[in-house]
């Protein structure tokens, strides 16, 4: 399935409201996945780069590396994000001789205004189990969770839980999962503390982005 280019906010969100019922928000997913992927974005003006960078699901190794250079698709608008990045980050996917079991975003999927962030967006799109992992809390109130590595409280909006509240590192601030596709939160949530032996975010972030601003740098 190819990413729709809209050209309004209406197109946009009709887009959206339109590939939601497809979503699979019970998965299980992948409990220990032999690939992940990282994806993130570098932004220079209206110029960015799409990284992709396929992880061993167990040592962390990195395994492929991937990324793409171009110029936005898409004005920015709080929650419709992912047409911005879209396009690109297909292209690297398509790049990739590895298809990776599990895909991370740096963001969110359905903690989302629309209950559809980039996670679940590219999730729909290429069928892949996706998840977000966000820096900060995007939408939704939550409970402080408690202070050791694993503990976890519930985001919730409108009275629905559409994350959860992960300390990934002892004392350090939390970062916030949501399901994207394919995978339940709980599984998301597990593979999130794989990903984060020494670090507060996914290796997969870690690496996407630094491959990310790395291309846009060379790209000048």
């Amino acid at each position: 399935m190819r990413v729709r280019t809209p050209r309004t906010v209406a197109e946009a969100e009709a887009i959206q409201d339109e590939l939601r019922p497809l979503l699979d928000l019970t998965g299980p997913g992948p409990e220990r996945p032999a690939t992940v992927a990282g994806v993130d974005v570098a932004y220079d003006g209206d110029r960015l780069a799409a990284a992709v960078a396929v992880l061993d699901g167990t040592t962390l190794e990195v395994l492929e590396e991937v990324t793409v250079t171009g110029r936005t698709a898409f004005d920015y608008v709080p929650g419709l994000l992912a047409f911005r990045e879209l396009p690109a980050l297909l292209d690297a996917l398509e790049r990739l001789s590895l298809v990776p079991e599990l895909v991370v975003c740096d963001g969110y999927g359905l903690a989302h205004p629309r209950r559809f962030g980039l996670a679940c967006h590219l999730g729909v799109l290429t069928g892949l189990p996706s998840i977000g992992v966000g820096k900060t809390a995007f939408v939704g109130s939550h409970a402080e969770p408690g202070p050791a590595r694993g503990s976890q409280a519930d985001l919730v909006l409108d009275g629905e839980v559409v994350g959860r509240v992960l300390r990934t590192r002892d004392g350090v601030k939390p970062v916030f999962v949501s399901v994207g596709h394919r995978v339940d939160l709980d599984t998301a949530c597990r593979n999130v503390l794989g990903l984060t032996p020494a670090h507060r975010l996914p290796e997969t972030t870690r690496v996407s982005d630094r491959l990310s601003r790395a291309a846009l740098s060379g790209a000048r």
